[in-house]
């Protein structure tokens, strides 16, 4: 069995974020992590590794220092990591984003893909499935727990107060949640090995039935009208008053806010 997993490195919100003035992430300014949800794919990945012995693939499109997280989920227990950088490609939305995506896996072998349900900077859980719309495989999205059956993976999908349980044949594509598992940590020898792998790197060249006109922030449909970061609030209105004023102040604020 062959793996894939797409995996981004998002910026470390605790550490501020930073705009270029087209509007787009600066992202080479900001303190970077695996994004959650795609740790939790890395983990669902290296289960069946586990107990199938499949073979696992990582697979992330960005910045050349995005190789961090390939050698994260490597040092973890994946066998290959792939990073597809190119300049052209910067700027990205989801739909540039999935074309990149699908243009380098359709080198790839694999009977699994898995993505995180979203990333934490654009939060839109769009990727993994038009990815599998470019394949034209199926997909399982939300999935909450997993596990094969021959050539089947069966998955629960989380829905509202109660989960579904799908079926779908190989090769398909899940989007796992965070709450699907909790990921494992590197392992001093794993972290030996990854800095001593070597990574393959692809470009916009490596890519396979793609346009250019679907590619980078040229190839992307949205455009970021305005972007900024947190805005922070004032200190508010402080008053001193006994309780029963207190009551009356607050029951005159919602009045006069139209609340009640």
């Amino acid at each position: 069995m062959k793996v894939v997993v797409c995996i981004k490195q998002v910026p470390d919100t605790k550490g501020g974020v930073k705009f270029n003035p087209d509007g787009t992430l600066d992202r080479a300014a900001m303190m970077t992590i695996m994004n959650p949800d795609d740790k939790a794919g890395v983990e669902a990945a290296l289960r069946l590794k586990d107990q199938y012995g499949a073979e696992v693939t990582v697979v992330t499109m960005g910045l050349p220092k995005a190789e961090d997280v390939l050698r994260e989920a490597m040092a973890m227990g994946a066998d290959k990591g792939v990073l597809v950088t190119d300049r052209v490609l910067g700027g990205a939305d989801t739909w540039a984003t999935s074309q990149t995506l699908a243009g380098a896996l359709r080198n790839m072998e694999y009977d699994l893909i898995i993505t995180g349900r979203q990333a934490i900077d654009g939060d839109t859980a769009q990727v993994g499935p038009q990815i599998s719309e470019h394949l034209n495989i199926p997909v399982i999205s939300y999935a909450q727990n997993l596990k094969i059956e021959g050539d089947s993976v069966i998955v629960e999908r989380q829905y509202d107060d109660r989960y579904h349980v799908l079926k779908a044949k190989m090769p398909c594509l899940i989007t796992a949640l965070a709450e699907l598992n909790e990921p494992r940590y590197m392992t001093p020898g794993g972290i030996f090995d990854a800095c001593k792998a070597d990574l393959t790197v692809w470009g916009r060249a490596d890519l396979k039935d793609v346009e250019d006109s679907n590619l980078g922030l040229k190839g992307s449909p949205t455009q970021i009208a305005k972007a900024s970061d947190k805005v922070r609030k004032g200190a508010g209105e402080k008053v001193t008053l006994d309780p029963a004023e207190a009551v009356d102040y607050i029951v005159g604020k919602l009045k006069e806010k139209h609340v009640i």
